[in-house]
């Protein structure tokens, strides 16, 4: 490079510097439109291939059966430090993708029983009411998954992780409480079925949202909100564990 080009390049990074220093910054994710008319069909042939990936794992290294396991939406499968968090507890990840409570039900056949698990933590739901579904149906989805896992299980613990609010969705919290109450109300009445309450985990003092707590997108956690669910969590995985 000779001088001249050298002196052409300088300048120009001197001529750009102001426009990248005054950049506009991000800006937030826009929420989620919603509320949305009710759904009138599902597609759960959308998540084939993620459940064929767990397979093709499975025979190439197959988990250990007996493990804690951990389904749902994208809350579980962003959940890198699982192992970690739980350190000393055999766990198993395998959410899937944004799926709603009935997709894993429907492939429990697959995703669940081949693993024989000694406990079942769900986190979903949150997906489902984004979709439109009200909460009397995705309560009824809960419980037809309860119902799936406990024909061929009939006695394992089953813990519910409630939704907590986040920012993207903020119109959908109070929906998400009437799910989270429903299910709370009928755990009282079942043999175990527990419900894990996190509705204050992503709050200020203020009962606002904790920005800090997410990724960019301002609906999954970033590594500080994980810490916070599994210290919310870690009683109750230690008690399913023994």
């Amino acid at each position: 490079m000779n001088r001249y080009t050298a002196l052409r390049l300088l300048a120009l990074v001197f001529l750009t510097l102001p426009v990248a220093l005054h950049a506009e910054p991000k800006k937030p994710a826009a929420p989620d439109v919603w509320p949305k008319a009710k759904p009138t069909t599902h597609d759960y042939k959308k998540w084939e291939k993620n459940i064929a990936t767990f397979e093709a794992a499975d025979k190439e290294s197959p988990p250990a059966k007996g493990s804690i396991l951990f389904v749902g939406s994208s809350t579980i499968v962003r959940w890198k430090t699982l192992a970690e968090d739980f350190a000393g507890v055999p766990v198993l990840n395998r959410g899937f993708g944004g799926n709603q409570i009935k997709d894993t039900t429907f492939y429990a056949d697959r995703m669940i029983f081949p693993y024989a698990p000694k406990a079942i933590f769900l986190r979903a739901g949150g997906n489902d009411i984004n979709a439109g579904w009200p909460a009397e149906d995705v309560f009824a989805d809960f419980k037809t998954f309860v119902a799936k896992v406990r024909e061929r299980l009939p006695n394992i613990p089953i813990y519910y992780i409630g939704l907590s609010p986040t920012i993207k969705r903020l119109a959908q919290v109070d929906e998400g409480n009437k799910l989270n109450d429903m299910i709370i109300a009928w755990a009282k009445e079942q043999t175990g079925i527990t419900y894990i309450d996190t509705r204050t985990l992503s709050l200020d003092k203020e009962g606002k949202v904790r920005p800090e707590l997410f990724v960019e997108d301002m609906l999954h956690f970033n590594a500080e909100g994980y810490k916070l669910l599994a210290a919310a969590l870690k009683p109750f995985v230690t008690a399913a564990a023994k």
